[in-house]
């Protein structure tokens, strides 16, 4: 874009050097975000009514027809049900939208995403693969910062909006916020900028700045590990989870499937992190609870039975005070 809405997240997701080939100008690969750059500069346009800087360099047409392919695009990513998720999908959406346009300007533009051009996209009956039952939704979050863990249980984590989810549910009035901090800071009005991120924060949302400058314009998300109960910070072991936990997971990209609310306004979902259950990896270092009053998932419970019986982690102790009746004392005033 130009400007700070063109966001990405450089530590997340970086390429693999036989995918060098599939990168565009954004720099990844289009197995990894160039679904959400191409969602972001159509909703940048939604706003701004400008197209991104450098695709003049990969298509024949005037700035003038570039604007009309964004507002077209932009109608019809807002009608697909469910919009574009995969690279493929939004290839197809980009062809078909502009199928009267020349061919030079639909592949030049589907190249300066990487996404892939139509004379190598296959047909597939397009049926998603299945979520385990009860989930309601997944996403994907970006790295996850050594301050978000707050216990062996919880985590907070952020979403970049530009991901297909997460932008149509974003207050107009927070993107342009986020643009004009961009603006307030080039002028190095800090007084102004500050006051901006404050309103974006307080809307539960953040602007984040990665190691080479770039910004992202995220959604933060409070997440508690679904099915276990780790040790609170001032239990014993409790340290030793909450360490564990941000071994885990710091800066990766989590994959989150959201199950439910609860009463504390946290999502309860079950957490991957390249790849591996990250609950399951609390239970084998002995240093949480099958949660048995919500999971009653047995392999969660043989879990928690193989670290009692190999006395690993707070199983080195005969009898560990459990973290809800520890709770409960507190509560009581025990």
């Amino acid at each position: 874009m130009g400007n700070a809405l063109r966001f990405l997240y450089s530590g997340c997701c970086k390429p693999d050097a036989e995918d060098a080939g599939s990168l565009g100008p954004h720099g990844v690969t289009a197995a990894t975000v160039g679904v959400s750059a191409l969602a972001r500069d159509i909703f940048h346009y939604e706003i701004t009514s400008q197209v991104p800087e450098g695709l003049s360099q990969h298509v024949v047409s005037s700035k003038k027809a570039q604007a009309n392919w964004y507002k077209k695009l932009l109608r019809a990513w807002k009608e697909a049900k469910p919009p574009p998720k995969t690279p493929e999908e939004a290839a197809r959406l980009v062809s078909v939208t502009l199928k009267r346009n020349q061919t030079q300007d639909v592949e030049g533009l589907l190249a300066f995403y990487g996404l892939p051009l139509p004379h190598t996209l296959v047909q597939t009956s397009g049926v998603p693969l299945s979520l385990p039952e009860g989930v309601q939704f997944e996403f994907d979050t970006l790295p996850v910062d050594a301050k978000a863990v707050a216990d062996g249980d919880t985590v907070t984590v952020y979403v970049d909006t530009a991901d297909p989810g997460e932008w149509a549910t974003v207050p107009r009035r927070i993107h342009e916020a986020a643009i004009r901090r961009s603006q307030a800071r080039a002028v190095r009005n800090f007084v102004q900028a500050d006051a901006l991120q404050k309103e974006i924060v307080d809307a539960g949302y953040r602007v984040i700045s990665s190691a080479n400058g770039t910004e992202v314009l995220a959604r933060k998300y409070r997440i508690r590990l679904r099915g276990i109960d780790a040790p609170e910070n001032s239990m014993p072991y409790g340290q030793e989870a909450k360490q564990e936990l941000l071994k885990i997971v710091e800066g990766k990209c989590l994959k989150i499937f959201f199950y439910e609310e609860d009463r504390y306004g946290r999502c309860v979902g079950d957490v991957y992190s390249n790849g591996l259950f990250v609950q399951e990896l609390m239970l084998k270092k002995g240093l949480a609870w099958h949660y048995v009053a919500y999971d009653q998932r047995p392999q969660l419970a043989k879990l928690e039975t193989d670290a009692r019986l190999a006395q690993i982690g707070l199983w080195a102790s005969p009898n560990p005070e459990k973290p809800w009746e520890w709770r409960k004392n507190r509560r009581n005033g025990g």
